[in-house]
């Protein structure tokens, strides 16, 4: 295999607070996973939404169509299944529907074998000021370390 694929959401963890992680796999088309191994793909925009079947699905996520796949490429922006154990799925969907919290995808990267996994979390939106907090803490652990710089 090539180099690690590690394709990562980092506007969630500023947005969301993470309750909850999980690792799932992603049923994809061969030019899918082609376009991944060659990082070619985004999920900043992506959540997560369950089916009537109780199945879970990535919409929006972004995989740039594969370069050499001609008339069997992949449509870019479709919907793709996520593959977690039956408890983990029920578990999940109570969650959603009772309190009202959303999933949403974390990080996508391969596994040693090759296989696609994302990283999905159980998340509640941050409020203003909870987004105001974690700037104020990053300026000051910033100004902190200039500080300890310029003293030695």
């Amino acid at each position: 295999m090539q180099k690690k694929i590690n394709i990562q959401n980092k506007k969630a963890r500023f947005e969301y607070e993470i309750l909850d992680k999980y690792i799932a796999g992603i049923q994809l088309t061969g030019t899918e996973i082609k376009s991944i191994r060659a990082s070619k793909a985004r999920i900043t925009e992506s959540f997560c939404e369950f089916s009537e079947n109780g199945e879970l699905f990535v919409i929006n996520m972004f995989i740039e169509e594969y370069i050499y796949g001609h008339a069997y490429n992949h449509k870019p922006k479709s919907e793709r299944k996520l593959l977690l154990n039956k408890k983990e799925l029920k578990k999940l969907q109570k969650e959603v529907q009772n309190v009202g919290l959303t999933i949403i995808p974390l990080k996508l990267f391969l596994t040693d074998k090759g296989w696609a996994k994302l990283e999905i979390a159980l998340c509640k939106g941050k409020k203003n000021y909870d987004k105001r907090e974690v700037i104020r803490d990053r300026e000051n652990k910033i100004n902190l370390s200039r500080l300890k710089k310029n003293f030695n």
